[in-house]
């Protein structure tokens, strides 16, 4: 009877895997308290720091949120970091796609998607140490800069003496507007004009200027040179021994207001005006005298985080491409190829078939980007420049400086915290559907 009694009696509880539930639990006990002392303690913690002031002492209540969205730097940070959501995520991903599929038509993809991936072997920091070189404001130091000075030069003449001026002391060139100087006089046939200028070391003159030579002759002539020579002498506003040439000096006949004439100064510093130039002024126009381009203020207030965001997508496209090369990878060929025979181009296939057949790998990459710009700290803060630096914030930022960078509010940057976290869990939880539904299939 009682063997009879013990078979009726119900089974020990087993999982699924036949192992007993407490020995599961058993188990997953270590890693349940690493989960709670990591994850849900702090997340706990910070919800509850806050409700409460930078010292901890007050409960303000929700204060800290409504501070997020009033004050001026919060704001900035919150703008910035929906600018970094809606767009780093789809630039990389588009860019890792067209590489993905570009790859698989050159003959050295290998070798292409080695050197595109490189620099996810380089952390956060070093990226931004490079990236500060890269948008440095002086072309000699900079490489953005230095190429695109590069490119405007070619195009675009630059000025001869950036730095020249006229000697006011025995000159009769005068400022007259837009970095131009005229003289008060006229210019007379016989008479050579004498246009002495200052402001550069003898040394400084570039290229291998000649010595000035005095204009001769019954024509409209004159002479554009340095009047200063390494250890003094002569006489100042007229051409003396030693004194050296400027060469390709623009000089322009003005009569009323308009150019009739103009001429470039030689190697010796000499040059000869038509004859309609006579009874005209002399002008030295600006272009002589204009600044260099000295190319773009990548880090300045306008372009700071689209700057920023270009050395992130630097860093991940190689990881979009990888992966969208692997989705790309199990493409059934055949359905590309029916589609090529129907009589569809390729940009038909790319956008029909293949990206439809990618979605599912796309969403994952793009995805898992919003998730990564959210967070985005290290670049932000090597990047941007001390004066510039609001303009580039961003929350995961602020919450640094608000907290540990001077601020000492704890509680807003719990706060901060508490946001970041609250616009991760939408995105997390569209990617936890997606993978259950692609479990269904």
């Amino acid at each position: 009877m009682a063997s009879v009694a013990n078979e009726g009696a119900p089974a020990p509880r087993k999982s699924v895997t036949g192992t007993r539930l407490w020995v599961a639990v058993l188990f997953l006990l270590p890693a349940l308290v690493l989960l709670g002392a990591l994850v849900v303690y702090p997340i706990g913690y910070s919800v509850w720091r806050s409700l409460y002031d930078a010292g901890g002492d007050g409960f303000v209540g929700l204060d800290n949120y409504v501070d997020v969205f009033t004050d001026d730097s919060t704001l900035t940070a919150v703008r910035n970091t929906a600018i970094w959501v809606a767009v780093a995520p789809a630039v990389v991903t588009v860019l890792g796609l067209i590489f993905a599929v570009l790859t698989e038509r050159v003959r050295w993809g290998t070798a292409f998607k080695l050197i595109v991936f490189m620099p996810m072997a380089i952390s956060m920091l070093a990226a931004g140490i490079i990236f500060r070189l890269v948008y440095q404001a002086d072309p000699d130091q900079g490489v953005a800069n230095a190429i695109v000075t590069s490119v405007h030069d070619t195009f675009a003449d630059s000025s001869v003496y950036p730095k020249a001026r006229p000697n006011a002391q025995v000159s009769d060139l005068k400022a007259s507007g837009g970095g131009s100087f005229t003289t008060t006089g006229t210019v007379e046939a016989g008479t050579p004009a004498l246009l002495p200028l200052v402001g550069i070391a003898p040394n400084k003159v570039p290229g291998s200027p000649e010595d000035a030579k005095a204009a001769t002759g019954d024509g409209i002539t004159g002479t554009v040179w340095l009047d200063f020579k390494l250890g003094g002498g002569g006489e100042k506003g007229q051409v003396d021994a030693g004194e050296k040439a400027l060469e390709g000096v623009k000089v322009e006949a003005v009569k009323d207001g308009e150019v009739v004439a103009s001429a470039t100064s030689g190697a010796d510093g000499t040059f000869t005006l038509p004859a309609e130039a006579d009874g005209a002024q002399l002008r030295l126009p600006g272009s002589n005298f204009a600044a260099p381009y000295n190319g773009i203020d990548w880090l300045g207030p306008t372009l700071v985080t689209p700057s920023i965001i270009g050395a992130y997508v630097w860093m991940w496209a190689g990881f979009a491409m990888v992966l969208i090369a692997a989705g790309l990878a199990g493409v059934d060929r055949n359905l590309l190829e029916a589609a090529r025979v129907d009589g569809a181009n390729e940009w038909q296939v790319f956008r029909r078939i293949t990206v439809p057949m990618l979605a599912p790998v796309l969403i994952v990459v793009l995805i898992t980007l919003m998730i990564n710009v959210m967070k985005i700290f290290d670049l932000v803060y090597i990047i941007a420049p001390q004066p510039t630096q609001d303009e580039a914030n961003v929350l995961a930022l602020q919450l640094f400086l608000s907290s540990f960078g001077g601020g000492g509010n704890y509680g807003l940057g719990s706060a901060i915290g508490i946001i970041l976290l609250l616009l991760v869990i939408p995105v997390m939880i569209v990617n936890i559907r997606r993978l259950r539904k692609e479990r269904e299939r």
